[in-house]
């Protein structure tokens, strides 16, 4: 996981403990009265505003989003649908009380708009996520969708009858309730309890009435886990015919590799495998007249490699790369409505673009000035909604109503944050090992002075496969104002530098990284005030795994913060959810032939010995993507030994906390241990 992305997520969102706002904010509001400016606080982090999930009407005259806020009172995250008119600039909260609102989409008339939405379903009343239509000449919303295991993607058909939506299959309640619910483990993670269920395509007639299944067996579509975002809609061919999908072999979520393209007649059922390949496919689109469908795959079929989008024939075939002239990992692409182009968002160097690419050949950026995108959506004269950040400012809804011109701003729900002093952000970049130019993000503390020497933190971010990219981190800008420096290192496996530098890391998890970091660090050394007697490292997921090799190699550190680290990756490749995965990290399984000596040499815990930094670590108990019996075995190996070691666990299920009052606790451990032990 990026950490730098988690914190806007986690620290996003206002209070809202009485009643949802009516409208997002609009620009040009006059901001509070002058006044002296005050540091950013951890009771800050629940004030802020994040918009999402922005939706472009056909008619490219309405904007339809997402707004969230922080409701710490009941401890969850409010949403509202609000709708935008970009003519007038007139805004209208579309729902009220309402929770997990999210995906709004349009229908082919812009008369109604569907959504995701939380509802009482089944014989326990859980809420799940469930498909609601509201008519957009008045009216409430209505539920179209009963799924007892919820809904995640869905998608409207060309004519607007109906809604195609994908969910699990319901467990055998009879058989549950004569306890008959042992099951057979496959690739499955620890804290499988039950015999994952395969999810599959109905089809429901937009007013709720003829629901039907589409397809069945024991494979499955892609299932989102916890706090991991789900799989994008479904998409329909132009006559309605046909509905294409990523297909894994099973549901298990240690197989999601085994992920190829199909398509299925959403009328009879038939189904068509699209290429020859067999694994690693993902997010289909079909082009506006139906005749290609875009892909991601990896470059060349190596998993190792960054992800490009391939468009292929509808009728079936490989098709080319697209994207092969970018030397970028693509996050998400959208097709033009005249199907000539796509819209890619990938990150380069320490920022994030949106570019044209043209399906002849070359690709152009677009000119966001300092504006870090996220989700966006395309018009019908390609004119782009898309969801923003700046160094300053978290997230906003801008419109750009055309290639060439420049991104106005359409709301300013955080006007309030220009009463605080925050901390100048740049982006650092040094020359590595291996020919390699490297990069990262550095936040200074309000009023820095280079005549003072300051700790620094470094903030390590996960995935490996992310990047630290300019644009508002709430957690960077509170430890920045805690006195510190901090620091966010891009790494050999990171994205935002191209193929071979994301290539790098394959068979080489931590040694590489960790010379890259330490490259970073004796460069920054050069170019600011750092007391390099007090320098901190930390991190999140794989920057935790970062963390503890890092300690476990050099002894510079001061102190040390761990969040929910891999430090033993025989227990990822036996207990994660993603378990078997690393298979493709490391030539195969650690219990097949010699591979069990690539697995334990890329482990932190093979090297606890030579740790004697004070850390942290921070874990949730039910983490599916690593499972905290990584923390618990890294926790004793130090202290038996008599090292300085904390271990605090979240009662939550999740590889980050997905409430926020824990989200903020996490924030409060891990900046209180970096302040006992740097200041």
């Amino acid at each position: 996981m990026n950490m730098r992305m988690q914190t806007v997520v986690a620290g996003a969102l206002a209070v809202m403990g009485i009643a949802a706002v009516a409208s997002l904010g609009v620009c040009g509001v006059a901001g509070a009265q002058a006044q002296e400016k005050r540091t950013i606080t951890l009771d800050d982090f629940a004030k802020i505003v994040t918009v999402s999930s922005p939706a472009i009407s056909h008619d490219g005259a309405r904007i339809a989003a997402v707004i969230s806020r922080v409701n710490m009172k009941d401890d969850r995250h409010d949403t509202q649908l609000v709708l935008l008119d970009l003519k007038t600039g007139a805004q209208q909260p579309l729902t009220f009380d309402r929770l997990g609102i999210g995906n709004p989409l349009w229908s082919p008339d812009d008369s109604r708009l569907a959504f995701l939405a939380e509802a009482e379903t089944g014989k326990d009343k859980a809420k799940k996520g469930q498909v609601f239509v509201l008519a957009m000449s008045g009216g409430d919303a209505q539920k179209i969708t009963d799924a007892p295991e919820g809904v995640e993607q869905f998608a409207w058909s060309p004519d607007g009858a109906s809604i195609a939506y994908a969910t699990p299959d319901p467990p055998d309640e009879k058989a549950l309730a004569q306890k008959e619910d042992s099951f057979e483990m496959g690739d499955d993670g620890l804290f499988t309890s039950a015999a994952p269920r395969p999810q599959h395509i109905w089809i429901v007639k937009a007013d709720g009435s003829g629901n039907r299944r589409l397809t069945s067996g024991t494979w499955s579509l892609p299932e989102s886990a916890p706090n991991v975002g789900g799989p994008p809609p479904l998409s329909w061919s132009r006559d309605g015919q046909w509905i294409v999908f990523p297909r894994r072999a099973d549901p298990s979520i240690g197989d999601a590799s085994e992920s190829t393209i199909w398509a299925v007649n959403a009328q009879s059922g038939q189904l068509r495998k699209l290429t020859t390949h067999e694994r690693f496919e993902n997010d289909p689109l079909f082009s506006p007249d139906g005749n290609e469908v875009s892909y991601a795959f990896p470059r060349q079929g190596e998993p190792s490699m960054l992800t490009d989008v391939y468009v292929a024939p509808a009728a079936g075939g490989d098709g080319n790369d697209a994207t092969t002239d970018l030397d970028l990992d693509i996050g998400a692409a959208k097709w033009t409505p005249d199907g000539k182009s796509l819209v890619l968002e990938a990150d380069e160097g320490t920022q994030r673009y949106l570019w044209i690419q043209d399906l002849n050949g070359g690709a152009k950026k677009l000119s966001l000035g300092e504006l870090e995108p996220g989700a966006f959506s395309i018009g019908p004269q390609g004119e782009i909604a898309f969801v923003a950040s700046t160094d300053d400012r978290p997230s906003d809804l801008y419109y750009l109503a055309s290639g060439d011109a420049q991104p106005r701003r359409l709301t300013d729900v955080n006007a309030w944050m220009s009463e605080l002093a925050l901390g100048r952000e740049e982006g650092f970049d040094w020359q590595g090992q291996n020919n390699f130019h490297e990069d990262g993000v550095v936040t200074y503390p309000p009023g820095y002075d280079a005549s003072k020497k300051y700790p620094l933190v470094l903030e390590i971010h996960g995935g490996p496969s992310s990047a630290s990219i300019l644009g508002f981190s709430a957690f960077g800008q509170y430890l920045a104002a805690q006195g510190f420096i901090v620091f966010e290192p891009n790494y050999r496996g990171s994205t935002n530098l191209g193929n071979a530098y994301a290539k790098a890391i394959y068979g080489d998890s931590g040694d590489g990284p960790g010379r890259d970091v330490m490259a970073g660090i004796a460069a920054l050394e050069k170019h600011a005030s750092i007391d390099e007697s007090r320098i901190g490292v930390s991190g999140w997921s794989y920057g935790g795994y970062m963390t503890t090799w890092m300690i476990g190699h050099y002894h510079i550190w001061k102190t040390a913060v761990a969040g929910a680290p891999v430090t033993d990756f025989v227990n990822q490749y036996d207990w994660a959810d993603n378990n078997v995965g690393r298979k493709y990290i490391y030539s195969g399984s650690p219990w097949v032939g010699n591979n069990m000596a690539k697995y334990r040499e890329a482990s932190p815990i093979t090297y606890v010995g030579d740790v004697t930094t004070p850390l942290l670590l921070l874990h949730d108990v039910r983490d599916p993507r690593v499972s905290i019996t990584n923390s618990f075995e890294y926790f004793h190996a130090l202290k038996d030994r008599g090292q300085p070691v904390k271990f605090i666990a979240f009662p939550v299920v999740g590889h980050f906390p997905p409430d926020p009052v824990h989200q903020v606790q996490v924030y409060k451990d891990w900046s209180g241990w970096m302040v006992e032990h740097l200041k």
